[in-house]
């Protein structure tokens, strides 16, 4: 049953809910919302965020002028994010990743000894450079249901600087896009 001190809590409890509304409603009547104020010279100017927007659209660089520009150093160093789960030796051991030598042109989920997702044994096909592109950016995006959890690479520069240096790693080295 109700005890007397369970009553007094809860009616202090709907006194200080209806003091709230009252306050908020005395407010409201107290001072009433002030309208933004837009001069004739600031209607015609973009505002802050098209003005970020446009600072942020860079332009966009085709995969294969930044491959040409790409250089093994850079993307070693940019590879240094994936050495904790993958390793690139020629034999070498698959970790929380598979080994990626010889990844670039070859099928896609075919290394001995690693368990892959559903999702790339689904998708097939072969690690061409465009799609090894798009899943460095987003790698849950381009193939979701993937096992890695790397949240990907915003720079196009740095992506194009893995793939070169993934490209390194074989015997037989695909060659670059054209374009």
């Amino acid at each position: 049953m109700w005890s007397m001190n369970t009553n007094k809590y809860l009616g202090g409890l709907v006194v200080v809910a209806w003091l709230l509304l009252v306050a908020d409603f005395v407010g409201d009547q107290l001072i009433p919302p002030v309208e933004p104020i837009v001069s004739e010279v600031a209607a015609g100017l973009p505002s802050v965020a098209e003005s970020s927007a446009s600072k942020a659209a860079e332009p966009v660089v085709p995969l294969g002028i930044l491959l040409a520009s790409a250089s093994i150093d850079k993307g070693k160093k940019v590879a240094k994010k994936c050495v904790a789960c993958h390793s690139f030796k020629q034999g070498g051991k698959n970790k929380v990743g598979p080994n990626l030598y010889d990844i670039m042109g070859s099928k896609r989920g075919v290394v001995a000894g690693y368990s892959y997702s559903g999702a790339i044994k689904a998708m097939g096909g072969v690690w061409g450079f465009d799609d090894m592109d798009q899943f460095l950016k987003k790698p849950k995006k381009f193939m979701p249901g993937t096992k890695m959890s790397f949240s990907g690479l915003k720079k196009p520069k740095d992506r194009a600087a893995i793939i070169f240096y993934l490209r390194s790693f074989s015997n037989t080295p695909v060659d670059l896009p054209k374009n």
